[in-house]
């Protein structure tokens, strides 16, 4: 079995796409197939003690799911599933899509969300990055002026992608016993 998850929620497909660039730089002994989180038990989720997570924010900051409009459910209908779990021992590294020109004011809310769930519930978060070329007014995935996860703009900064995506990735990957 792989040793690391790798999960995400998305609306439009992009989310999607990142997941599957960073799946496809490793071999299925050390991370699982990308799955969208509405697709997965709480037993499988569970059973990684390592997980990268990615999610787009939509709307005013919101989480992917129902109510933000999304066509299947996300991450806003499977985390209350996971409320009564224990991520102790559990090592998450989070990235975020986000658009910084038409949302300046909730760039990247989503991934502060997800940061706050699962360290609230013990998990150790890896992976923060810097905020140095974004233009933005305020951001939830901000904690001592960093993000909390790889920032990604698909909408305004695309060519950027394969180079922070590599960056972030040699950064996590000691902590998650993954090749550089």
């Amino acid at each position: 079995m792989a040793k690391i998850g790798l999960f995400f929620g998305s609306n439009t497909g992009k989310t999607r796409k990142v997941a599957k660039m960073i799946k496809k730089k490793y071999d299925d002994e050390l991370m699982a197939s990308a799955l969208n989180v509405n697709r997965v038990s709480v037993e499988d989720f569970m059973s990684f003690d390592y997980m990268i997570l990615g999610t787009p924010t939509l709307g005013d900051g919101e989480l992917p799911g129902l109510s933000s409009d999304c066509d299947a459910e996300s991450w806003e209908e499977f985390l209350p599933q996971l409320e009564d779990q224990d991520f102790a021992g559990k090592t998450i590294a989070l990235f975020g899509l986000g658009d910084q020109v038409g949302y300046p004011d909730e760039f990247l809310d989503a991934m502060g969300e997800l940061y706050d769930f699962f360290s609230e519930r013990g998990a150790t978060i890896v992976g923060g990055w810097p905020n140095e070329g974004y233009e933005f007014d305020e951001s939830q995935a901000l904690r001592d002026g960093k993000f909390v996860g790889l920032a990604l703009d698909l909408d305004n900064q695309s060519g950027m992608t394969d180079e922070r995506l590599g960056v972030w990735l040699s950064s996590i990957a000691p902590t998650f016993g993954l090749p550089a």
